[in-house]
């Protein structure tokens, strides 16, 4: 495939939607269907400049809201606009557990997909044919872009640290959601950046990375500056860096241009950067890291981690549980849950035990 005509965008007002559009205006390729949530103001932004064929919103009740004469709304209109495009690719930029069913529509549609929703892979990568997805997350791009035909040692991609890498540990206890957003590099949707926070957005990349690019070792450090998003050890003893500035409009391009070879960003500039600095990712910090080896070695059971990690968000963002309690529940979760999914329908019935769990545990 080289350069599309037109896409489908599930998540159009997020900032990797944005960015998708972006991108999509430059190359002049068409936008048949926009899916966005809430953000009904951005979408009629979107429609006005893009002037998609259908619309997709989350709720009934925002129908009237949306300039366009072919609004539809709800999970199984997603589906649907997937099975009925013309378009040859999905962009899903969708966030949780809700892009699933879209990723695996798009395959039995025969379409690619540039997937940027760490969900589908991180549960259900074990049924889920990697060589129609272009990853569009800067790290699993980066690493994407360094491979060549030579023995590999070990995958690292990089880290911020997240809104506490400076705090101490013992401040942890008492951080609110507030707290959680203020990240020191940029800005993110909501629940991303409390995942950057517990670190578990950084270990969902790795089980992405381990799906994509097969068994082998993996690991991750913090980076500060948020320049090299990725580095492999060769087996010679070598290793190759991925430096780009952080705009996720790069990786976007490659996915909607497979010959891609425009100038999508300035290079980093290394004298003016001057110095760099890494840290190590520890359980002090980053309790939720106590489980990566394991899952690593057990990736069938990204399921139960993505799903304990979703409902423990919901339970902070409602200030039921402290933030500490979110890494503690996913822990206490993945060793309760052990059970590997043997079909994509024992995907969604662990999930739903998951949550179900959820309940007892946070009002017990």
């Amino acid at each position: 495939m080289a350069r599309v005509q037109s896409i489908v965008l599930l998540g159009s007002t997020g900032s990797i939607g944005v960015n998708t559009l972006a991108v999509a205006k430059r190359f002049g390729i068409g936008v048949e269907v926009l899916v966005c949530g809430s953000n009904i103001t951005l979408l009629n932004e979107q429609i006005a400049q893009h002037n998609p064929k259908k619309v997709v919103i989350a709720n009934k009740e925002d129908v009237y809201k949306v300039n366009h004469s072919c609004v539809l709304s709800g999970e199984d209109a997603i589906l649907r606009v997937i099975e009925e495009a013309t378009s040859p690719l999905i962009v899903n930029a969708l966030v949780g557990f809700l892009g699933l069913r879209p990723t695996l529509k798009a395959f039995e549609c025969g379409k690619k997909v540039a997937l940027a929703n760490k969900e589908s892979l991180v549960a259900c990568g074990a049924f889920i044919d990697t060589k129609n997805i272009q990853p569009i997350d800067s790290e699993h791009f980066g690493l994407w872009y360094l491979l060549q035909e030579r023995p590999v040692q070990r995958m690292v991609i990089t880290a911020s640290g997240g809104a506490f890498r400076d705090w101490d540990v013992e401040k942890l206890q008492h951080a609110t959601l507030a707290d959680t957003q203020k990240h020191p590099n940029w800005s993110m949707g909501q629940k991303i950046t409390i995942d950057s926070a517990t670190m578990v957005n950084k270990m969902f990349e790795l089980l992405e990375a381990r799906w994509l690019f097969g068994e082998g070792e993996y690991d991750a450090i913090i980076e500060t500056k948020s320049l090299i998003h990725a580095l492999i050890d060769f087996k010679d003893g070598s290793t190759t860096a991925h430096f780009a500035h952080a705009s996720m409009q790069l990786p976007i391009a490659f996915a909607l241009d497979e010959a891609m070879q425009e100038k999508i960003l300035e290079p980093v500039d290394l004298l003016s950067v001057g110095s760099l600095e890494f840290r190590e990712i520890t359980t002090q910090k980053y309790p939720v890291w106590e489980i990566k080896k394991d899952l690593l070695e057990n990736p069938e059971l990204g399921v139960v981690v993505n799903a304990a990690n979703e409902v423990a968000i919901e339970r902070f963002i409602k200030k039921e549980i402290g933030f500490m309690d979110i890494s503690r529940f996913i822990i206490d979760t993945y060793r309760k849950f052990q059970n590997k999914p043997k079909s994509i329908d024992d995907i969604f019935l662990i999930d739903e035990e998951v949550r179900k769990y959820a309940q007892q545990f946070f009002f017990k």
